[in-house]
């Protein structure tokens, strides 16, 4: 018998922590951020404390009480004594790995706080993603996915309180990663050198790295396989896992709308094969119909752009390299440039290493990485700004030519326009992978006030109506989900076929309930902490 147990995703979009043990065996699917939940007790200026280890997301609920399974510098002997009293609470210490099925961080953030000799199996792509990621990112306690900083836990010269501080004489630690998809002996020397070093330092006093080479996927005890699938990040991918039970499914989030929908048919017609006894299933848009694809997004984009000959700003989530390729494609036809931040340059730069038709920013006539105004304090973005000096533009480049710029910018990058002064009639385009990303929480309202003083218009923007904010019903063809719509779920649950299904990340399970009561599928709704046995 197999047991399942879900410590998240569980009535909620995200989150995805699930454990799988079979016999003597065990895996974790995903171990991601809540964001729900962590929205509940912290914002930008209130957030848990580094300098207290596990203790806050323990004590708020975001991770479970599993003793043995996290970092043993982020806890004392006798820490885990306040906990042993919590429902969820359990000594575990063999796991065998984490299936990381993408590199958003609802899936992956929570990785950060699991001990570094658990190895992480996933795509080269997802891989390369969440180290570049982190190099390009903040350095808090929640953002070492790929590597670590040893804690120590003393008190400081002049004080009482004794708390967890990064160790300086001790190097960064990378985590271990096996590969599901590619044979690392097959990856060339500069891809191998960005796993082990970097592109660029991330500041003059870096630590040095205690590096881990990338393995093939090889799990002892379990005969697993991994298939790629389409989602709005590079690198998804969904796994089968052969247990004493029979094969188990984990669909991690994937679409049949997107750029690449042949992946996730593929992953259809083989995970059937398997005649699986389980299917872990996503099901973000249960329930909803409407999804428009990449090549909507592109024609769209193109008549909302059409005529204009003012400057467009294009805001799109993170790390969505279909959407900022989509806005490329627009920006050549329309003989515009398109200005991408450092962060994208490096995803681009990092992409590039397993995929030749990833462009190259120095060889590519229509890309530019924008400057901003504030000197950065990481070193990466000075270097970075060295290498690509050529192709670097400034505020005030833009303001004397916005009719020949598409700028990628998010909420969070507006304070740049009082530099670039935009002329009244600049236009707005907002086209999200979701309506309301699962990543960022955007203040609409301010938004607005934004784009009202700088006298722009506005495209795919929502707007509040009856205290809700809705995308206008005629501007909604600015987006395109990163999950399969609810017909398409059933389709891929009824084609796969399995004795069983259980739907996760998702706030509307009971949806699988009513559409397959009809079919010979047990659909088995799991519940915040519970286990399922297979």
């Amino acid at each position: 018998m197999v047991r399942v147990t879900f410590y998240g995703g569980v009535n909620e979009i995200g989150g995805n922590k699930i454990l799988l043990e079979d016999t003597e065996k065990s895996l974790l699917l995903d171990f991601g951020f809540p964001y729900k939940r962590h929205k509940m007790f912290f914002e930008e200026y209130l957030c848990p404390r580094g300098a207290a280890g596990l203790l806050d997301p323990l004590t708020m609920e975001l991770i479970p009480p599993l003793k043995g399974l996290y970092r043993e510098d982020l806890q004392t002997p006798q820490f885990w004594d306040n906990f042993k009293d919590k429902s969820q609470y359990r000594t575990i210490e063999n796991i065998d790995g984490i299936l990381l099925s993408h590199a958003h961080l609802d899936h992956s953030g929570h990785i950060s706080l699991i001990r570094g000799d658990i190895p992480i199996y996933s795509t080269a792509t997802t891989a390369f993603l969440a180290k570049a990621i982190q190099d390009s990112g903040k350095s808090g306690l929640d953002q070492q996915i790929c590597y670590y900083n040893p804690n120590k836990y003393d008190i400081p010269a002049g004080w009482r309180q004794s708390s967890y501080t990064s160790d300086r004489a001790e190097p960064s630690i990378q985590r271990q990663f096996r590969l599901g998809d590619i044979d690392p002996s097959l990856l060339n020397s500069q891809s191998i050198d960005f796993w082990s070093v970097g592109f660029w330092e991330r500041s003059a006093r870096q630590k040095q790295m205690d590096s881990r080479s990338l393995e093939k996927s090889d799990l002892s005890g379990f005969n697993m396989k991994c298939f790629p699938v389409d989602h709005s990040i590079p690198g998804a991918c969904a796994w089968a896992i052969e247990t004493n039970s029979g094969w188990i499914i984990y669909s991690g989030d994937l679409r049949l709308h997107g750029k690449r929908p042949e992946l996730t048919r593929e992953f259809v017609e083989q995970a059937k094969l398997l005649n699986p006894e389980a299917l872990i299933i996503e099901g973000t848009n249960a329930g909803r119909d409407k999804n428009a694809s990449e090549q909507d997004i592109f024609i769209n984009a193109m008549q909302a752009i059409s005529g204009g000959d003012k400057l467009i700003i294009a805001d799109f989530s993170p790390r969505d390299i279909d959407r900022l390729l989509t806005f490329l494609r627009v920006a050549e036809e329309y003989d515009r440039n398109l200005a991408i931040l450092p962060k994208d340059a490096y995803l681009l730069k990092t992409l590039r290493l397993l995929d030749l038709n990833i462009p190259d920013v120095n060889e590519n006539d229509n890309l530019y990485i924008y400057q901003k105004t504030t000197r950065p304090s990481d070193l990466w973005i000075r270097n970075l700004a060295t290498d690509y000096e050529r192709k670097t533009i400034l505020a005030d480049e833009i303001n004397a030519a916005q009719d020949e710029f598409i700028l990628c910018f998010s909420f969070f990058d507006l304070n740049e326009l009082p530099s670039i002064r935009p002329a009244e009639g600049s236009l707005y385009v907002f086209s999200s992978s979701e309506p309301h990303d699962e990543e960022q929480e955007i203040d609409f309202r301010r938004l607005h006030e934004w784009l009202r003083h700088f006298k722009f218009k506005s495209i795919g923007l929502p707007e509040e109506i009856d205290g809700k904010w809705e995308i206008p019903e005629n501007e909604t063809g600015l987006h395109a989900s990163g999950h399969a719509s609810g017909t398409d779920l059933l389709d891929i649950a009824r084609e796969i076929n399995p004795r069983k299904l259980i739907p996760v990340h998702s706030e509307n399970p009971g949806f699988f309930v009513e559409n397959l009561s009809g079919d010979d599928i047990e659909v088995m709704l799991p519940s915040p902490g519970g286990s399922i046995d297979i």
